[in-house]
C-alpha cells in the first residue's frame, strides 16, 4: 500500500484564498479587521517576490528519509542506530497553495515493516509551520558502536537490530520578520518566485513528544554472538534504559537567506537554534538503577536546518529541498541525540492561468 502523505500548505491555502477574496472586494469601503489581517499575511513587495500566476500544478517527487539515534553514557560508551534507507516516489496534484499526493516506498514494496510517517509543511509570507509524526519499524542497523578501547566492535557494524522502537511527533511554528522581501514559499513550495536576493531573521516555538525503547537482552545476545562470547558485561548499566519518554518545549531563533544567483534560480539556506525545556520519564529493567536519577527538567540545545535549490520560471519548476531536525537530551549518566529529516527532489508544471483582479 502506498504511504499516504498530505503535504504542504493547507494553512497557506486558507490564508491566501481568503486574502484573494478580500482583494477582489477592494471596492467595499469598510472591510472587517479579520479580512484586513488575513490579506496582510500575503502582503509582499512584488519587486522582490513574484506571486503565483496559476491555479493548478502537477508534480512528481522523490523523497529520501534519514534518521539517526545515538545513545551514550558517562563511561563514553555509545551506539549509533539508523534504519534502512527509505526512498519514495509519487505524484502530487496542487490547487493554488496546497499539494496532495502519495509516495510509494520503492525500497520496501513487499515489506510489512510497521513504519508510519506524516509530514506537513505550511508556508505563508509571514508564518510557517512544520507538523510531523514518525513511528519506526523494525529495520534498524547498528552503524557504529564504542564499548571501550580494548573491545573491537567492528563485527557489529551494519548488523540488523530489531529491538529498537522510536516515535516522535510535534510541530514547529515560526515567524518571518522581513516577509515582504523574503519568501519561504519560493524556496520550499514553489508558489512564488524570489526575484532579488534577500534574507530574514526568524523566531519560533515548538513542541515535540519523543519515545525511545531498546531491548537490551536482544542487544546483549547480538554482542555475545558477534564478539565471540563477550557481551553480557561489556555494556555499562547506565546505558540500559528500557524506555525513555520526554516532551520538549522550545523557543528558537535563526536566520534564512534566499540567494538569487541567476534568472529563475534560487539557493535557500535557513538555520535555527532552539533552547528546549525537556520534561522526561524513563523506565529501566536494571535493579540497581535509581529512576529518580533519570526524571529531569532541564534545557538543551536543538536545531533545525532547511536548504533548497529551485529553478522556477512560473510555468515549470524543478529543484531539491532538505529539512533536518536535531534534538538532544542529556543527563550525567545517559544521553540521546536524535536527527531526522527528508531530502526531496521534484519536477512539475503549473497550469490554469489566474484571472487578473
Amino acid at each position: 500500500m502506498p504511504n499516504l502523505r498530505v503535504l504542504r500548505f493547507i494553512f497557506t491555502l486558507m490564508i491566501a484564498s481568503l486574502a484573494m477574496t478580500t482583494q477582489a472586494n477592494d471596492s467595499v469601503p469598510h472591510r472587517s479587521f479579520l479580512s484586513r489581517l488575513i490579506a496582510s499575511f500575503s502582503d509582499v513587495d512584488t519587486s522582490y517576490i513574484e506571486p503565483q500566476h496559476y491555479n493548478f500544478a502537477v508534480m512528481v517527487q522523490n523523497t529520501n528519509n534519514y534518521e539517526l539515534y545515538r545513545l551514550s553514557n558517562k563511561q563514553g560508551q555509545s551506539i549509533l542506530f539508523s534504519p534502512e534507507w527509505s526512498m519514495k516516489v509519487g505524484p502530487y496534484f496542487g490547487w493554488r497553495w496546497v499539494f496532495l499526493g502519495y509516495t510509494l516506498d520503492v525500497n520496501h514494496i513487499s515489506n510489512s515493516k510497521k513504519k508510519k510517517e506524516i509530514a506537513l509543511s505550511l508556508y505563508s509570507s509571514r508564518f510557517g509551520v512544520d507538523l510531523f509524526y514518525r513511528k519506526s519499524g523494525n529495520d534498524y542497523r547498528i552503524k557504529s558502536m564504542y564499548l571501550g578501547k580494548d573491545i573491537n566492535t567492528e563485527p557489529l557494524r551494519n548488523q540488523s537490530f530489531g529491538g529498537l522502537n522510536s516515535s516522535i511527533k510535534g510541530f514547529n511554528l515560526y515567524y518571518i520578520f522581513n516577509y515582504r522581501h523574503f519568501s519561504y514559499p519560493a524556496a520550499f513550495s514553489q508558489s512564488t518566485v524570489q526575484r532579488h536576493s534577500s534574507g530574514s531573521a526568524l523566531v519560533g516555538i515548538g513542541y515535540t513528544k519523543h519515545s525511545l525503547s531498546v531491548d537490551w537482552t536482544q542487544m546483549e545476545d547480538l554482542i555475545k554472538e558477534k564478539l565471540s562470547g563477550e557481551g553480557k558485561s561489556v555494556i555499562d548499566s547506565s546505558m540500559k534504559v528500557g524506555k525513555v519518554e520526554y516532551s520538549d518545549i522550545s523557543v528558537s531563533g535563526g536566520y534564512a537567506y534566499n540567494w538569487v544567483f541567476a534568472h529563475n534560480w534560487l539557493f535557500a539556506a535557513s538555520l535555527s537554534a532552539a533552547i528546549g525545556y525537556k520534561s522526561s520519564t524513563s523506565r529501566t529493567s536494571h535493579s540497581r538503577w535509581n529512576i529518580k536519577d533519570f526524571d529531569f527538567k532541564n534545557f538543551n540545545l536543538d536545531g533545525i536546518g532547511r536548504f533548497g535549490v529551485v529553478w522556477n520560471n512560473t510555468k515549470w519548476f524543478a529543484g531539491m529541498s532538505a529539512i533536518f531536525h536535531t534534538y538532544n537530551y542529556k543527563k550525567d549518566q545517559f544521553s540521546t541525540n536524535t536527527t531526522f529529516g527528508n531530502v526531496n527532489v521534484y519536477i512539475g508544471f503549473n497550469f490554469g492561468k489566474r484571472k487578473k483582479l
